[in-house]
Formats: C-alpha cells, sequence, structure tokens
C-alpha cells in the first residue's frame, strides 16, 4: 500500500462521512476557538503557550477520540448514533489528554534539539492515539506500542503525515495571519479544525494496515 493509496481511501470516506464528522466535531472545535479567542482577549500578547496548550488539552481528546470511534465503527459497518459516539468518548477524556500533553512535549523536546528529531517523535508516536481508544491501553503504554508498531513502516508514516500536515500547517499559518474579526476567525478556525481531522482519518487507515499482520492475541 502507497501513500497515495492511503491518502485516496481516506479521502473517500472523508468527503462521504463530512457531514456527519462536521455534525460530530465542529461543535467542539468552534468552543475550542471560542476558549483561544477568550484567552487572547484576556490575556493578549502576554498569553503563555501553555494557556494555549490547555485549551487544547480540554477539547481536542474528546473530539478526536469521538472521531477514531466513528470510524471504527463505520469501518465495522456500523452506523452509530452521536450521542453515542460521545458517550463512549468522554469517559477516555482524562487518558488522552494525558497522551496529548505527553505526546506534545515530546515532539517538542525533539524540536528543540533540531527539526528532524521532532518530525522523527511525530511519527513514531503516530498510531498512540489508536492504540489507547480502540484497545484500551494507558498512555504511556500507548506511546510505547506506537515506537514499537510504527518500526519497519516509518517511511509509509512519514509519507503519510507530511502529505496532509505540511499543506495544514501553511494554511493555518496563514489563516492565524489574517487581520479579521472574532466572527470571521471562528469561521475560518472551524474550516481550518475541520480540515485538520483529515490526517486522522489517513492515520487511522495507515494504523489498521500496519496492524493487520499483527500475532493475533489472546
Amino acid at each position: 500500500m502507497t501513500v497515495f493509496a492511503i491518502l485516496r481511501d481516506a479521502w473517500f470516506f472523508y468527503s462521504r462521512h463530512f457531514a456527519t464528522i462536521a455534525r460530530l466535531c465542529l461543535p467542539l472545535i468552534l468552543l475550542e476557538s471560542l476558549a483561544r479567542l477568550a484567552v487572547d482577549q484576556l490575556f493578549g500578547k502576554d498569553a503563555l503557550p501553555a494557556q494555549e496548550l490547555l485549551v487544547g488539552l480540554v477539547f481536542y481528546p474528546l473530539y478526536v477520540g469521538a472521531l477514531i470511534l466513528y470510524i471504527d465503527a463505520r469501518s465495522r459497518g456500523h452506523a452509530p448514533a452521536l450521542r453515542d459516539v460521545l458517550a463512549r468518548a468522554l469517559p477516555l477524556w482524562p487518558a488522552l489528554a494525558v497522551l496529548t500533553g505527553l505526546g506534545t512535549l515530546l515532539i517538542m523536546l525533539g524540536a528543540s534539539l533540531f527539526v528532524l528529531p521532532g518530525i522523527w517523535v511525530m511519527v513514531r508516536i503516530a498510531f498512540a492515539e489508536y492504540l489507547l481508544v480502540l484497545r484500551g491501553l494507558a498512555p504511556l503504554a500507548a506511546l510505547k506500542q506506537s515506537f514499537l508498531l510504527t518500526r519497519g513502516h516509518f517511511l509509509l508514516v512519514l509519507g503519510c503525515v507530511l502529505s496532509l500536515l505540511l499543506p495544514l500547517w501553511l494554511l493555518e499559518a496563514w489563516v492565524s495571519g489574517l487581520q479579521a474579526d472574532a466572527a470571521v476567525r471562528l469561521l475560518l478556525d472551524g474550516a481550518v479544525g475541520l480540515l485538520q481531522l483529515l490526517p486522522t482519518v489517513m492515520l487511522f487507515r495507515c494504523f489498521m494496515l500496519c496492524t493487520e499482520r499483527e500475532p493475533a492475541r489472546d
């Protein structure tokens, strides 16, 4: 399986289920954007990066956990009600928040040494969220298992990550630099946030391909 084939499959799923994904995740994405705007209004240039990270830790684990559960259900032929998906995602929030915080710190540590170590860490922990949500692993165990699973698949996962994240990073940087009022910025953040869910769909496909030949477990 090539990066292009995985991207094609991910786009097919994302576009086919876009309306449902938007109904599931967009309200939380907009709440996250509102919280960021509130932080900017309250603290202005004095806002710390840690405050931005905390806002992300509140909302990101909820909608990403829900999205992973939804993708998994649809891939198995089920069509769960969105309220049921959110109900299942809510108990996962504490562990996902811890995992998100640890992953962010690892990537920042790698990036502080040089850009390439940061990208290397990002690739090696790319499966951690799926392992936590779908297999019930604890945050540290999910990170460790992701390192093991990406061994031998590094270039494939790297291609999947960079093919989508680089354009999205450029788009996010462009949107952040725009001078717009709060309503327009909220709409732009919502649109960018929905696009940033596509890598989650793509990496789910990559995760399934990389784990389908794992030895059976008791």
